[in-house]
C-alpha cells in the first residue's frame, strides 16, 4: 500500500467513523432528556459524514487517471476493496468506541443547551479540557450489552434491513461511480459525475425511513414506552446492520459499476 493509497483509506476510515459515533449522540440525548438539542448535533454529524463521502471524489479520481491502463486496472480493483475494507474498520472501531462517546456528547449536549453554539462547542471539545476529558471517561463495550444483543432485535427485521442496504448503497456509490470509468474508460467522465445514481437512493433511505423510525423510538423512551436498555439494543442493532452494509457494499462494488456505465453510455 502506497502512501496515496493509505491517505485516501484513512479518509474513508474517518468518514465511517464519524458516520457510526453519530449513534451516541442519540443515547446522549436520553440519558440527558434534552432530546431535540442531541437531534440537532445527531443531525450535523450524519451532515459531515454524509458529505463528506463526496470529498473521497477528486483523490480516487487522480488515482484513476493515473493508473487508467489494463496492466494497472487489476491494481486498482484491489484499491476499491481496501477501501470498502476501512470502511468497515472504522464501523468496528466506532462500535467500540460508542461507550465512551456517549459520555463525551452527553457532556457537549449540556454544554450546547447552556452556549447554544457550535462554534464554542467546538473550542471547548479541543482547546478546554475536551480532549483529557475523552481520556477519563474512556469505556469498553459492556458484556451486558452483547449478551442482550443475542436475546433479540432492539429493532423491526425491515428496519434492519433497510439500513444494511442503505449502508450499501451509500458507501460504494462514490467508488462505483470512479470504477466504472475503469471499466469504460470512453465514459469515465461521464460515470465519476453519476454517484447520485447510487447515493440519491441511498438518501433516502435513511431520510425517509431510518432515520425517522429512531426519532420516534427516541421519544417512546422519553414517554416511558421504551425501556433505555432497548434502546440500547436498537442502537447495537443499527450499527451491526451498518457494518454488515459495509460488508455488503464489496459484493455491489461491480454490478453498482456496470449500472452506472451502462447510464453513463446511454445518457
Amino acid at each position: 500500500m502506497d502512501t496515496q493509497l493509505f491517505f485516501i483509506c484513512f479518509l474513508t476510515f474517518v468518514i465511517h467513523l464519524i458516520g457510526t459515533l453519530a449513534y451516541s449522540v442519540r443515547i446522549a440525548g436520553v440519558r440527558t432528556g434534552r432530546i431535540a438539542v442531541s437531534l440537532a448535533l445527531f443531525g450535523i454529524l450524519m451532515l459531515v459524514s454524509r458529505t463528506s463521502n463526496s470529498f473521497l471524489g477528486p483523490f480516487l479520481a487522480k488515482r484513476v487517471e493515473t493508473h487508467l491502463d489494463a496492466l494497472a486496472s487489476g491494481a486498482l480493483f484491489a484499491d476499491f476493496r481496501w477501501l470498502l475494507v476501512s470502511a468497515s474498520l472504522a464501523t468496528v472501531a466506532g462500535a467500540l468506541l460508542i461507550p465512551t462517546f456517549q459520555r463525551v456528547f452527553c457532556r457537549a449536549v449540556l454544554h450546547f443547551q447552556a452556549h447554544r453554539s457550535i462554534p464554542k462547542l467546538i473550542l471547548h471539545g479541543f482547546f478546554k479540557g475536551g480532549l483529557s476529558y475523552v481520556r477519563d471517561v474512556a469505556r469498553m463495550p459492556a458484556a451486558r450489552n452483547m449478551t442482550g444483543f443475542r436475546s433479540g432485535h432492539g429493532v423491526s427485521g425491515r428496519i434492519t434491513l433497510l439500513n444494511v442496504g442503505a449502508t450499501a448503497l451509500w458507501t460504494v456509490g462514490v467508488f462505483a461511480a470512479l470504477y466504472a470509468g475503469v471499466l469504460d474508460p470512453s465514459v469515465r467522465v461521464t460515470s465519476s459525475k453519476l454517484s447520485s445514481i447510487i447515493n440519491g437512493g441511498a438518501t433516502i433511505m435513511m431520510a425517509v425511513f431510518i432515520d425517522p423510525h429512531m426519532s420516534g423510538m427516541t421519544d417512546d423512551v422519553v414517554e416511558g414506552n421504551v425501556t433505555e436498555s432497548q434502546f440500547r439494543k436498537a442502537i447495537v442493532w443499527l450499527v451491526g446492520s451498518r457494518l454488515a452494509g459495509t460488508v455488503a457494499a464489496q459484493a455491489l462494488l461491480v454490478p453498482a459499476s456496470l449500472l452506472i456505465a451502462s447510464v453513463a453510455r446511454v445518457i
